[in-house]
């Protein structure tokens, strides 16, 4: 599944949140680092079309997501900083059932795949439990299952780990580590991306930089290390 975006202009009352961007994204793992209000999280946004550009274009697998974004949300997967977003349903079980229901499967194939889902993730036993009742590790964990139950080429998590605590975030990260799809990761935590494939650096609604992680995450902080001087 590839990528591109084409020189991309995505406008919030007034202000520029990201200024003609361009960038092709093909590899495995890919990180996305920045600053609050730098852009990262619009970026991440659009490549799925849950934003749409104000000028330019996102294509995925030569699709626009201008006029097929439904489509491409099949496939590529979005997880949010605050899981309580995406869980509506009362208990675990049925919230991971929620997502199938566009595919239109057989009662017993939903049964059957929330059940390998939740085994998967190692949380089983928390598929009767109320979904408001979790704790933020779980609740995460359980957003992130509720993603990948419908098997998307690609998940987005943005910031996933921002609201948990050193040990659940760990839990959360090798869970994203497992997986054999596409992961692109926001983060500002430069510690979880020392062995993804590609690192992109936003900064004032532009690339600042973008390669190796090891590369783009010192000039990232050479840059931080010179506004604190």
């Amino acid at each position: 599944m590839s990528f591109i975006v084409d020189h991309v202009t995505v406008r919030f009352q007034g202000r520029i949140a990201l200024d003609d961007v361009s960038a092709a994204l093909d590899e495995r793992r890919i990180a996305v680092i920045g600053d609050n209000g730098s852009g990262k999280s619009t970026f991440a946004r659009v490549l799925n079309g849950l934003i749409l550009p104000d000028e330019g274009r996102v294509l995925v697998d030569g699709r626009d997501t201008l006029t097929m974004g439904d489509k491409i949300r099949a496939h590529v997967g979005f997880c949010f900083q605050n899981p309580d977003t995406q869980l509506v349903m009362p208990t675990v079980a049925e919230d991971l059932a929620l997502g199938l229901k566009p595919l239109k499967l057989a009662p017993a194939d939903i049964e059957q795949r929330v059940e390998d889902t939740l085994d998967r993730f190692e949380i089983a036993h928390l598929a009767q439990r109320s979904v408001h009742m979790l704790s933020g590790g779980e609740k995460q964990l359980v957003a992130l299952a509720g993603v990948m139950i419908t098997a998307p080429d690609t998940v987005i998590c943005d910031e996933p780990t921002t609201l948990l605590d050193r040990r659940n975030a760990a839990n959360v990260l090798a869970v994203l580590k497992d997986l054999a799809c596409r992961v692109i990761l926001v983060t500002h935590d430069l510690g979880q991306i020392a062995d993804f494939d590609r690192a992109v650096w936003f900064h004032d609604g532009l690339i600042a930089a973008d390669g190796s992680p090891s590369e783009v995450a010192a000039a990232y902080e050479k840059s931080l290390s010179g506004i604190r001087a």
